[in-house]
């Protein structure tokens, strides 16, 4: 079983933004994405780059439980004027993460896998793919497949759904209506190449019930976790992309029933009324190391 890493909560934060960048290590997320694209404006592109080095010397050490923020770089487009040299700068710099922009097919991420290997980049360093364009869609199969090679280093998926929006034209509704079909949609394909997939934004922070409501939709459709815009959104995603008090304990009555002498070379079993087969043991037990991983 591949090992449970939380990114229940993943915090977007401008690399030109240097007083974001000093709080890093005080924060409860799982995750940061400094961000070199969006987030930066085209004046401050080079400059952001040039901070990368002494970001990542000073990332924060590993907490008292073992654990430490992920660190990923969002970079510009390979298109772009900046995307060769962000790539560069992020390769020396290794981040435990490469977030690449418009990813519309499998060669958008071979490419760039390419080149780390060209570069020596340890094997530590993945990428995660933007989905956020019509033709990622399309194309979502082939892109998720990828993950299946660890060679491609792809390792997480996350929804662009602000770009989705805007390139199809869809109303944007509070209950996501029309956007629940391709969400669920790049869900399938991350879970077919054994990827993480993580829900878009929330643009209005101040709306704290709303984003509360989007967080448990997304962990209800079996999202892994939400990018954030805002700290203010940390506790609310964790709390929602953290199993429940509840199905902790249904998973450890299933993990211990068949523990039991009686219940060994056993695929099905009764418990509590109903029949549990050994599928359910193996989610149990995905559930509990995920529980054990975020102290739930």
């Amino acid at each position: 079983m591949k090992s449970y890493r939380p990114r229940r909560s993943v915090l977007y934060v401008p690399a030109s933004n240097d007083k974001a960048l000093a709080k890093i290590g005080q924060l409860a997320c799982d995750a940061v994405i400094i961000d070199l694209e969006d987030a930066v404006a085209p004046a401050d592109k080079i400059t952001a780059r040039e901070k990368l080095a002494g970001i990542f010397a000073d990332r924060p050490a590993a907490s008292a439980g073992g654990r430490r923020c992920e660190m990923v770089v969002r970079v510009n487009a390979l298109s772009s004027e900046w995307g060769a040299d962000d790539l560069a700068a992020v390769a020396r710099a290794e981040p435990d993460g490469i977030l690449l922009p418009k990813v519309d097919t499998p060669r958008d991420v071979l490419e760039v896998g390419d080149v780390l290997d060209d570069n020596f980049a340890p094997d530590s360093v993945k990428l995660w793919a933007m989905i956020e364009t019509p033709k990622a869609m399309l194309n979502i199969g082939a892109i998720a497949e990828l993950g299946r090679d660890p060679a491609s280093r792809l390792d997480c998926f996350i929804a662009g759904t602000n770009d989705l929006i805007k390139d199809t034209g869809v109303l944007a509704t509070p209950d996501r209506f029309y956007l629940v079909p391709w969400l669920m949609q790049m869900l399938l394909a991350a879970r077919a190449g054994g990827l993480d997939m993580l829900d878009g934004v929330f643009n209005d922070f101040r709306d704290a019930d709303a984003f509360a409501r989007e967080c448990t939709q997304a962990a209800a459709m079996g999202f892994d976790g939400k990018t954030l815009i805002h700290p203010s959104q940390i506790e609310a995603a964790n709390r929602a992309f953290a199993p429940s008090a509840q199905a902790v304990a249904e998973a450890r009555a299933v993990r211990d029933a068949f523990a039991l002498a009686q219940n060994s070379g056993k695929g099905v079993i009764a418990l509590d009324g109903r029949m549990v087969e050994r599928l359910h043991l193996a989610q149990a037990e995905k559930l509990l190391a995920k529980a054990a991983a975020v102290g739930a």
